[in-house]
């Protein structure tokens, strides 16, 4: 069998690009240095992803986040605005699918997983809630993350670090419903009388 030249890699990406440049010439594409690097990328992350078939995990995280790169470069200009939940999001699917295929080895992929879902969603929450909604947001999809160690991998730690996370998310989210104001006083009233109990209970 006759050993793999890699001169036919780089003589398809000439012709590619060639025939490309004669379409945009002859006026049947308007950009097709894009169409040339976005498919790049996508076939180049396709690559990688066929190395996990062969037990190289490591793979996926090249893998999506290429084909992430080039699903932006073919994104239409009145959608760009969802350029970072796509980059984040593929750059996410990479450790979710990382703890996929072995839960117990690589449990630690849930948390990157998570923060990075998390933070993919922001990126358009952003744009339609304030500053104070949009942080609660965060924050529960922080203590979502931390949840789903404690119940996944049996990390009983993660639960109060959920725990935090989420009450700080309620109260983020607390303004969309125009009640912030009342739950942060219930709270300071309920912290000070606690206080105060234990000083004189003390005494």
């Amino acid at each position: 069998m006759k050993r793999f030249d890699p001169q036919i890699v780089f003589g398809l990406l000439l012709l590619t690009g060639g025939a490309l440049a004669l379409l945009q010439t002859m006026g049947y594409l308007k950009n097709a240095s894009d169409v040339f690097w976005g498919g790049m990328f996508i076939a180049i992350g396709l690559l990688f992803l066929s190395l996990l078939v062969g037990g190289h995990w490591w793979s996926v995280f090249p893998g999506f986040t290429l084909l992430a790169i080039g699903v932006l470069i073919f994104l239409p200009d009145d959608i760009k605005n969802l350029g970072g939940l796509i980059f984040l999001g593929g750059i996410a699917l990479s450790f979710w699918t990382a703890y996929v295929t072995a839960p117990r080895e690589r449990w630690w992929a849930l948390i990157p997983a998570g923060v990075l879902t998390t933070l993919a969603g922001i990126t358009v929450a952003a744009e339609r809630f304030g500053e104070f909604e949009t942080a609660g947001f965060f924050f529960l999809g922080l203590s979502a993350t931390f949840l789903l160690v404690a119940l996944l991998a049996g990390m009983r730690w993660a639960y109060w670090p959920a725990l935090v996370l989420g009450v700080m998310g309620v109260l983020g989210l607390a303004s969309l419903f125009e009640i912030a104001n009342y739950i942060w006083a219930v709270a300071l009233i309920a912290v000070g009388g606690f206080l105060l109990f234990r000083y004189f209970s003390n005494r």
